[in-house]
């Protein structure tokens, strides 16, 4: 998966997800994904790189980071929480779905039940 279609279909998934804004706090050049004010996603090019930024469970990002060369601790960000995905082929568009679709769940189970867009329990599950 290239660049290009790394954040392609990394921000058409966030897209589908209920309660998603789009907003550039940073800049035109970093594109941050947030679901009820908290972000779940940013997208930047970085020295030529196209890079995805996403939260993950400590455990997961860890595995993540041993299994594909793609996947790196999360750049400017808290590197136990967040990953940096970079294009490569290891990537498949399920993995980039799965993973965007996680870091989403993971930032809704942190927000008030009240506010929350969807169970993060059952959200996806028939």
């Amino acid at each position: 998966m290239d660049g290009d279609d790394l954040q392609r279909h990394a921000a058409e998934r966030a897209e589908e997800l209920p309660g998603m804004t789009l907003e550039y706090p940073f800049g035109p050049e970093w594109e941050v994904f947030k679901v009820r004010g908290k972000v779940f996603m940013l997208q930047t090019v970085r020295g030529g790189e196209a890079m995805v930024n996403l939260k993950a469970r400590p455990e997961d990002g860890e595995a993540l980071r041993a299994t594909f060369a793609e996947i790196a601790p999360g750049y400017h960000m808290n590197k136990r929480h967040w990953i940096t995905v970079t294009p490569g082929p290891g990537l498949t568009p399920e993995l980039v779905d799965e993973l965007v679709t996680e870091s989403y769940l993971l930032v809704v189970q942190g927000l008030p039940r009240r506010t929350r867009p969807v169970d993060p329990e059952t959200f996806g599950r028939a």
